[in-house]
């Protein structure tokens, strides 16, 4: 064996080796993750599929759902404790997010996770819930408004995407997105990224207001750093763009009352791209601008979203 095939050797026994321990740290990371933040409620099968819910409290029904990146523990960390004296609550992770199945491999478009939540509720004998939705969840909540009339009996929007934007979608999410870095990207982020990186992106989230106490390690950054959940969470926002562009035309038929909330410094999803849009073109839509507050309104200033889940509730004759 001459120098060069023993060194092309050497290097890919190295290659393997490394991929072998990414593999094994990915698991090892997901298995902590598990551990450290288990389920909180049970599960239900919808379709043959599993889904992650939460139910507390007494009084009229409401469903709150998780945006991007996250799951169930966004809420439950502040906001579902102030309303399970009031409402019934059900907080659920989202499709192929926290400990739900995902739907298929391509990504469950908002479409397809409104049908899916749908009848999920139903099954539990939910008829006329009102609906919560923050950031991504709102454009879940919009769909399941929009495809089922009647089953929903008003909507709570948080910094909701519900507009087409014309920035183009970030090289992070491209490269999960697509099938190669399904495959290469996702375990080597699960292997090896610090969970201070999770905690960075959260700040930016809140900015300009702080991480609330506690948040970032209640919430779990191994759970959103599983490689399911980064492939189905690339996957999903890579598709929501194109899926809102077939919703919007669905929002004049829309006949239920929505209270929107929305900060003025979202640099997220922002305020005139979306719910200005959307309050001018819902004949039931009032919109709440929110001083000061950036993409984390239920966190920001929990009593004004009371104050607006109070409202829908009244004005749906749930109150």
């Amino acid at each position: 064996m001459n120098a060069g095939a023993l060194i092309a050797l050497l290097l890919a026994a190295t290659l393997i080796g490394l991929w072998g321990l990414t593999l094994w740290r990915a698991a090892r990371n997901e298995a902590r993750a598990r551990q450290s933040h288990p389920p909180l409620g049970r599960f239900v099968h919808v379709g043959g599929k599993k889904l992650h819910l939460l139910q507390q409290g007494q009084g009229p029904d409401i469903v709150l759902i998780h945006g991007a990146s996250g799951n169930m523990r966004d809420f439950t960390h502040d906001l579902m404790g102030r309303l399970v004296t009031s409402y019934r609550v059900t907080v659920l992770d989202r499709p192929g997010l926290g400990y739900s199945q995902r739907l298929d491999r391509d990504g469950a478009t908002i479409f397809e996770q409104a049908d899916h939540l749908a009848a999920a509720m139903a099954d539990l004998g939910l008829r006329r819930p009102l609906v919560l939705g923050h950031s991504y969840g709102g454009a879940v909540a919009l769909a399941w408004a929009a495809r089922h009339p009647g089953t929903v009996a008003g909507l709570v929007l948080l910094a909701a995407a519900s507009h087409p934007w014309n920035t183009p979608l970030s090289r992070y999410y491209k490269v999960l997105s697509h099938p190669v870095g399904q495959r290469l990207a996702a375990p080597i982020l699960t292997a090896w990224v610090p969970t201070q990186v999770v905690t960075d992106t959260i700040a930016q989230i809140f900015d300009p207001q702080p991480i609330p106490p506690g948040y970032a390690a209640y919430i779990g950054a191994g759970l959103t750093l599983q490689r399911g959940a980064l492939r189905e969470n690339a996957l999903q926002r890579a598709g929501i763009l194109a899926e809102i562009n077939q919703l919007v035309p669905l929002y004049p038929g829309l006949d239920v009352p929505i209270e929107i909330l929305h900060g003025d410094r979202d640099t997220t999803v922002r305020l005139a791209i979306h719910a200005i849009p959307l309050s001018q073109q819902v004949a039931g839509a009032a919109l709440h601008i929110m001083q000061g507050v950036g993409h984390a309104p239920h966190h920001a200033d929990p009593g004004a979203v009371m104050a607006a889940i109070d409202r829908a509730a009244r004005r749906a004759a749930l109150r």
